[in-house]
């Protein structure tokens, strides 16, 4: 049954909303010169797109946006999770296919992405007893915007502001089964040695696990890549998930993994993320593609 947001997650969401227009009106650094003009109507020409930036393969999000009238297609065509070492005498296993963010510049530091996930199976099974329940559909729906604040065409830092809204569109025990929301501030920072450090900080306004509230978590990432040999890339990201309420104990994640350019506007990537707590999970293992148009 789908349930409707309250009008606290309208506040966040709101408040979010709040930050980025003052941000946008205060004079911050500008695209190159030029690019102000173009839209999604009036694409960005090939001369004057920045690199191709993803949101994938690792928790911390890109602050860079889509080029204005481009849009590019991140697919994770397998991610699997596993997890057993944890205080409900319980094993799951998950397996995603082809979840994907969709995304299409509106303006030369805009873009809106739309995240779904077409395919998901959990598998439990309860060690004591033996019991095993299967669950597979379609996934929960995501909408985001991505504001770049500074730095998309240039500079050692860019920064940005993506408040996101999820949808319950996943069947029962798949999804949340609730409206939920949030806001993420990614930061990217050039380091010396042509390293590049990553941060991003995010507020999710969610149900409580006993679904009789709405409670908040604070995840907070850091992530460090620099590339290997030619076109092959590597990063390796600390992820830790903190619920503000106490509902839920200490989630924390070791992420690596190795990306692969094969043109300007085609990358591969592949990594694996472990479970550095109790309460996360064990083991996660990913691989996907992006394409930008």
């Amino acid at each position: 049954m789908t349930r409707h947001a309250s009008g606290s997650l309208l506040g966040v969401l709101a408040a979010g909303q709040a930050l980025v227009i003052p941000a946008l009106a205060q004079g911050t650094p500008g695209p190159a010169p030029g690019k102000s003009g173009y839209h999604l109507f009036n694409p960005t020409p090939r001369a004057l797109m920045r690199e191709m930036s993803t949101d994938r393969p690792d928790t911390t999000e890109s602050p860079y946006t889509v080029d204005a009238g481009h849009f590019q297609v991140e697919l994770s065509v397998v991610d699997y999770t596993r997890d057993s070492r944890n205080d409900d005498d319980l094993t799951t296993r998950t397996l995603s296919v082809a979840p994907v963010l969709l995304k299409a510049g509106v303006l030369h530091n805009v873009d809106v992405q739309l995240g779904l996930d077409p395919f998901t199976r959990t598998r439990t099974e309860e060690r004591a007893s033996g019991i095993r329940t299967r669950d597979h559909g379609f996934g929960d729906t995501v909408v985001r915007l991505k504001i770049n604040l500074w730095g998309n065409d240039g500079g050692t830092t860019a920064f940005a502001l993506m408040p996101f809204i999820s949808f319950p569109t996943a069947g029962d025990d798949l999804g949340s089964g609730n409206v939920e929301g949030g806001l993420i501030a990614p930061l990217s920072i050039g380091l010396p040695g042509e390293f590049s450090l990553g941060l991003m900080g995010e507020v999710d306004f969610i149900r409580s696990a006993a679904d009789d509230r709405y409670v908040l978590d604070l995840v907070h990432t850091a992530t460090v890549a620099h590339d290997l040999f030619g076109s092959l890339g590597g990063f390796v990201e600390y992820a830790g998930f903190a619920n503000l309420n106490g509902d839920e104990d200490y989630r924390a994640y070791l992420d690596a993994g190795l990306t692969y350019a094969v043109s300007g506007d085609v990358q591969l990537d592949a990594g694996v993320r472990i479970g550095l707590t109790r309460a996360a999970d064990d083991l996660g293992l990913f691989a996907g593609i992006s394409v930008r148009f």
